[in-house]
């Protein structure tokens, strides 16, 4: 067992992390078209893949960037299909204090919100909760956002806007935090492994070049970012 463990840690894909992690599933199970089996080589490719995509997010000003290359990488679609936003009406949430903070904005200046499905192909891989200021978008850019399904990050990417990260937390961990330091590993079983709705969750604002915030995210991953046939581990 202990030859086996430290194989696992010499092929773990090790980067930084700004997250809290949970052990506990955040919604009911979801059927993937590409199941995993429930294995400790399979939760050790799932952990390794959610911290490279983490990674990621964190490093790229654009979620949306960041996702189109994922659903290329990882065929999770057609060839060339990019991330399109499915609008979610009748759900506002108005800006509260917290967010005119963030915002730096009183309680007079409109403040716009949306909330999208992000989807590569027909697989949702995040829905989030966006406040941002229209008027420091141009007019194309506003009624793109109030239109079309177009993702708010490929809407405003003329902005060159950064983003700065507020959290990163990863939802569900397929293995039990000290892992790699001897905590008991789950056994191997013959069924599937079990993903939750929501494996990742980012807040973020995003800035103009001045630094000025416009928007304010957050945004929830689903765990269809692992729909594909698990990497072989031997």
């Amino acid at each position: 067992m202990r030859l086996f463990r430290n194989k696992i840690l010499s092929m773990v894909f090790v980067c930084a992390f700004t997250s809290t992690l949970s052990n506990s599933a955040v919604g009911e199970p979801l059927a993937a078209r590409h199941p995993w089996p429930d294995t400790i080589r399979s939760r050790l490719a799932a952990l390794a893949l959610l911290q490279s995509l983490n990674a990621e997010l964190l490093s790229n000003p654009s979620a949306t960037l960041t996702l189109d290359r994922w659903c290329a990488a990882h065929n999770l679609a057609q060839a060339g299909t990019k991330i399109t936003a499915l609008l979610a009406k009748g759900s506002e949430k108005p800006a509260d204090p917290s967010v005119r903070k963030l915002l730096g904005v009183g309680p007079d200046e409109t403040i716009a919100y949306r909330r999208v499905r992000l989807s590569c192909g027909d697989s949702v891989l995040s829905e989030a909760d966006n406040w941002y200021l229209p008027a420091k978008l141009t007019t194309e850019m506003n009624q793109a956002l109030d239109t079309t399904t177009i993702a708010f990050g490929r809407a405003v990417a003329a902005l060159n806007f950064t983003r700065s990260n507020l959290s990163a937390e990863l939802l569900w961990s397929p293995l039990p935090t000290g892992w790699e330091m001897g905590v008991e590993l789950p056994p191997p079983r013959s069924g599937t492994l079990a993903l939750p709705d929501f494996v990742l969750r980012h807040r973020a604002v995003l800035k103009l070049p001045d630094g000025s915030p416009f928007s304010t995210v957050v945004e929830n991953y689903t765990a269809n970012v692992l729909d594909f046939s698990p990497p072989r581990i031997d």
